[in-house]
């Protein structure tokens, strides 16, 4: 220590005095600042990758040392063994000197573009490491194959350990690569990260360009310049070439010391293999090989997920993504998480799933594309899976409800499993179920399934109308307390009378609801406990139909309160207003139809069915009329489902399901529930209510017949008459792909309408003219802004409806 003259104080040896007015606060300061300042550029991405790199480039060096020492040890062994008895200097004598160089070029070569591989981390084929060990097995077979035969065990250990460190290094020397280059990237991801703590303003000043850099990076997309093409190409055609020379040098060298037949032998060798690639797999010759799908590790790169997006058309080229979660493995597939850039939205992403399907180079069946909803989602946040191969091309998976002994139908039943393979549960108290789908895809399978919960329930009470008049539903008379098989107007006329009596057994139970204490009822609502209580008489009844297009075709005539109607239109009356107000009270409907259409099924019993559910069926109109209007324009049409895909379908939920209690519709594939399996589960629910007592009405035999008076019974006032003459054309087609949207909606373009309708414009523009609905334009608002466009009043088109009622 020594003492300052002047100053009085002292100071640490070989450390500057700070200045006789600078105070020990602002000399602390400025040290702090000096030593942040350094910390920031020290903990730069590309400071600590340059570290990093510095120390692969040191390992590279060291390790091409001792390789090219170590063959530059065996090259006299090689020559001496090469060589043989040939004299001293003759030509034979020189050739063998060319032995070794040329088994250790090709090495070179191989090792040499493993380096620029590795450090792209790209893997390189089988051939390339069987052609490493055939020359290091070479190089070690010539150096100790004289010590062998000689029987020197010293020799032979001498002989062998620079061949085998050659070996081992150039193993070794790959892997070493492979970890540093991944070591550099891990430390320049780790760098890149933003710091928790509160740095100096120069510190943060550096990290912010750092950051900037590392985005700009990403958002170029890391294309490869032109330059790094032309040089790997460049490296190749050498690489190429050293082998080509080597492999000359050596048939040569070999030639000259054992003669032609080494031509012979390596022209039958070469010979032998292309013929065994040429016929790969029994193939009769080559096939054209193109470049070859992308691998789904690719395919779920960030930069090229952006490539994709901007492809798809869902974002602009100056656009890109924020990556949320990073892509990981989810089940046999792929999971990533993004936010779109501002003003872009979610649900245009999972309408055209399709065309980000085929920029990603995945079937659109590989790929679910679902907007994040709830605490942490908006608009803007979308949840991207895409699986290895078609989740639905494996065999189907029995129904779990064969393992179950008893249900209780106020769970959701296990209905089938989402493309991740996650299970699907379908509720079903509270609501109402509508199956729809072509024939052969599924459509009773799916609806037996909804039917198996309430089965195994001995509490319930069920209607089952089988107006297919098979066999699939027949064993379900065993435990129903109402049933019928039959296609004939009688039988449409005995659905006529269950439905009567459903509707005032809804009445009678909405009247007692009133009389019962807020204890019991809290609502006016069936609860589990009154469901069970046999006093109250009120449990969970279910009606299921199946083809129910049968009776809402139906023709017979029918008078109800002095006004005649079909009996079909009849059906769709009480069918309606059991699906408004019976749900509340203990009512399932589960219908099920092979002909989706709008003729088929009245608008206002579509309107308030709560789940839905379609296979495949011929068209998107008829996908509407099972999923909801308009539900092809958010990217679920289930007549672009494949014919193979049985039992494939879209499921639009009425309440919580796998996806949330906020997803719009989810591709479910079904369980599989064969005729024997059907069987067993309705003999275990016969059982159950033998147990229970609640056996009743058709299973334990007793005389379900009715006789309501139709004449003085009727609901409401009826909405049409067998009479009455449809709409004519294109009004009919325009009411029908509005649906509910024609009260909601107050204009309508006529590009929309053409597009839907597939009309000419010219010839549908008079035709709604001579309807009395004239084009007007109006503003609307688009992707690309506010738009003036031509197209019609909803008003007008209620009045032209109207005008041709009265008329």
């Amino acid at each position: 220590m020594s003492t300052v003259k002047g100053v009085g104080r002292v100071v640490a040896f070989g450390r500057p005095p700070a200045a006789p007015d600078e105070s020990t606060a602002a000399r602390l300061a400025r040290e702090a600042a000096g030593a942040a300042e350094l910390r920031a550029h020290q903990a730069r991405p590309d400071v600590v990758a340059w570290r990093v790199e510095r120390v692969r480039a040191q390992v590279d060096r060291l390790c091409w040392v001792g390789i090219v020492l170590g063959l530059g040890f065996t090259m006299t062994n090689v020559q001496h063994f090469a060589a043989g008895t040939a004299s001293a200097w003759s030509l034979p004598w020189w050739a063998a000197w060319l032995l070794d160089p040329t088994v250790s070029l090709v090495l070179l070569a191989i090792l040499r573009a493993e380096q620029v591989t590795a450090r792209y981390q790209v893997r390189t084929g089988p051939w390339v490491r069987r052609a490493k060990w055939f020359t290091l097995a070479a190089t070690y077979v010539m150096n100790t194959w004289a010590s062998y035969t000689a029987g020197s065990l010293s020799g032979i250990v001498l002989h062998s350990v620079p061949p085998l460190v050659v070996f081992v290094a150039a193993e070794a020397v790959t892997d070493l690569r492979d970890k540093l280059t991944e070591a550099v990237s891990a430390a320049f991801t780790e760098a890149a990260q933003p710091s928790t703590t509160v740095a100096a303003t120069s510190t943060a000043g550096v990290r912010e360009r750092g950051s900037a850099e590392s985005a700009k990076r990403t958002a170029s997309g890391g294309r490869t310049s032109f330059g790094d093409i032309r040089a790997l190409t460049l490296f190749r055609w050498k690489v190429t070439g050293a082998v080509g020379g080597g492999v000359a040098v050596a048939v040569a060298v070999l030639d000259l010391l054992h003669g032609h037949r080494v031509l012979w032998i390596g022209g039958g060798v070469v010979a032998v293999g292309l013929a065994v690639l040429g016929r790969k797999d029994g193939s009769p010759g080559r096939k054209a090989v193109l470049s070859g799908p992308r691998t789904l590790t690719w395919t779920m790169d960030s930069r090229a997920l952006v490539d994709a997006f901007r492809d798809a058309k869902l974002i602009g080229k100056d656009e890109t993504l924020r990556l949320v979660e990073r892509a990981t493995r989810q089940g046999d597939g792929w999971a990533v998480t993004v936010d779109l850039p501002a003003t872009r939205k979610a649900a245009d992403v999972v309408k055209n799933r399709e065309a980000l399907a085929s920029a990603l180079a995945v079937d659109e069946v590989q790929l679910v594309a679902e907007r994040v909803r709830g605490n942490g989602g908006h608009a803007g946040r979308v949840a991207l899976w895409v699986a290895d191969k078609d989740p639905y091309s494996g065999a189907p998976q029995r129904t779990p409800m064969l393992d179950v002994q008893r249900w209780d139908a106020w769970q959701p039943v296990p209905f089938g499993k989402d493309a991740r393979q996650r299970r699907v549960d379908l509720p079903l108290v509270w609501t109402s179920l509508l199956v729809g789908a072509i024939p052969r895809q599924g459509k009773t399978f799916a609806t037996r399934l909804a039917a198996a919960g309430l089965i195994l329930d001995p509490h319930t009470r069920l209607y089952v109308a089988d107006f297919k008049a098979g066999k699939d539903w027949y064993v379900a008379g065993l435990v129903a307390h109402r049933f019928l098989s039959g296609d004939e107007p009688g039988d449409v006329l005995t659905l006529v009378d269950w439905l009567v009596e459903l509707v005032r057994e809804v009445q009678g139970r909405y009247r007692r609801m009133q009389e019962l204490d807020d204890e019991v009822c809290p609502e006016s609502k069936i609860t589990p406990a009154m469901s069970r209580d046999p006093h109250l008489n009120m449990p969970v009844t279910s009606i299921i139909i199946d083809e129910v297009q049968v009776p809402l075709e139906d023709r017979t005539p029918l008078e109800v309160q002095e006004k005649k109607l079909t009996a079909g239109e009849y059906v769709g009356e009480l069918l309606t207003w059991l699906a408004r107000k019976g749900p509340a009270a203990g009512i399932v409907l589960v219908l099920a139809t092979q002909r989706p259409d709008s003729k088929t099924i009245p608008s206002n019993l579509r309107a308030v069915m709560g789940s839905r559910f379609a296979l495949r069926v011929m068209d998107w109109r008829d996908s509407n009329i099972v999923l909801g209007e308009q539900m092809n324009t958010r990217g679920y049409d289930s007549s672009r489902l494949l014919a193979s895909h049985k039992g494939v379908g879209i499921l639009r939920p009425d309440g919580g399901t796998t996806g949330g209690a906020d997803v719009l519709a989810i591709t479910v594939r079904t369980f599989y529930m064969p005729n024997e399996d059907w069987r067993t589960i309705c003999r275990r629910g016969r059982v159950l209510r033998e147990a229970e007592g609640t056996l009743s009405g058709h299973a334990a035999g007793e005389d379900t017949g009715l006789a309501p008076d139709r004449m003085v019974f009727a609901i409401g006032t009826v909405t049409g008459h067998a009479e009455e003459e449809e709409l004519p054309e294109p009004l009919a087609s325009v009411v029908d792909y509005l649906g509910d949207d024609l009260g909601e909606r107050d204009f309508v373009p006529t590009a929309e309408l053409v597009a839907a309708l597939d009309v000419e414009p010219t010839a549908f523009g008079l035709q709604m003219g001579e309807l009395g609905c004239r084009p007007k334009r109006d503003r609307i608002t688009t992707h690309d802004g506010v738009r003036q466009v031509r197209g019609y009043l909803t008003a007008e088109i209620r009045e032209a409806i109207t005008r041709h009622s009265t008329s």
